[in-house]
């Protein structure tokens, strides 16, 4: 392990340490699934959720946010427009939004929603590979159905060269959730290697690092990378703790939130597990 690597615990309690000092207000237009654990998730880390997708209200609330987290999963023509409202919102402010661009090919109607988002330059992308990739392909103008549902039938790693080419044409940073999660800007890709298998049995535990990561670039505006490549990974050393004590994914889920809100500095420093890949 290099240097650079052995900096990553110290960095991920930092920026933790920030989201439970500055209780960041994170909007969240997600699918209606993953409310719940969303915002215990955000509530735990320390972070101040709220669940507000009404168009009416965007113009009041959305200026006021610290950072918007945006999910397709339970997408309808009805939030659309509320979705692509609130990230011009954060765009106009400089407020940084991250999307989640679930099941991204699985209908037209959702792959073109993504297409539009991405139009709109959101701070950081995290899918699982399939979206990735489809998303890579999408804004090089290609379609094709690489996605089953919200389950990704490629892994993280092969998705690292369209991560690479979706940052470089978006501007985002791009996140891609497996085994190792991969997380690049388009030249540099780090991969997070913490979690454990059982949390792809929880659903929505995608959904909520979207939405940590959201909290945690709200501390860190200036550093998007090193903060999805920290959220990642503090979501999955709670994943490693909660599973000490977990017996299936019930427990897992209440275990894993637990163990977030726990989480000190000791431990993430000797177990976040973060390599420099390319």
């Amino acid at each position: 392990m290099n240097t650079n690597e052995t900096q990553w615990g110290p960095k991920a309690w930092r920026l933790l340490s920030l989201v439970r000092a500055q209780s960041p207000l994170i909007q969240c237009i997600t699918n209606f699934v993953s409310m719940d654990i969303v915002a215990n998730t955000l509530l735990s880390a320390g972070a101040s959720p709220a669940m507000l997708h009404a168009a009416q209200e965007l113009s009041d609330f959305t200026p006021r946010v610290a950072a918007l987290c945006v999910n397709v999963g339970t997408l309808s023509p009805s939030w659309l427009p509320a979705m692509k409202a609130a990230a011009q919102i954060c765009n106009e402010h400089r407020t940084p939004w991250v999307l989640d661009p679930v099941a991204a090919s699985a209908s037209a109607f959702r792959f073109e929603a993504c297409r539009e988002l991405l139009r709109l330059k959101p701070t950081v992308v995290r899918g699982n590979a399939s979206e990735i990739i489809a998303l890579s392909l999408a804004f090089a103008e290609l379609h094709t159905n690489l996605s089953k549902g919200v389950d990704s039938v490629h892994e993280s790693m092969d998705a690292v060269e369209a991560a690479k080419l979706l940052a470089q044409t978006s501007g985002a940073v791009v996140a891609v959730s497996g085994a190792t999660d991969i997380v690049t800007d388009g030249n540099r890709v780090f991969g997070a290697h913490n979690g454990v298998a059982m949390m792809q049995k929880i659903t929505a535990t995608g959904c909520s690092v979207t939405a940590l990561i959201a909290a945690f670039v709200a501390v860190d505006k200036d550093h998007a990378l090193d903060a999805a490549v920290s959220a990642l990974a503090v979501f999955g050393v709670a994943g490693e703790q909660g599973m000490k004590m977990a017996k299936g994914p019930a427990s897992l889920r209440v275990h894993l939130i637990d163990a977030l809100y726990g989480l000190d500095e000791a431990t993430l420093n000797s177990h976040v597990n973060i390599t420099h890949l390319c």
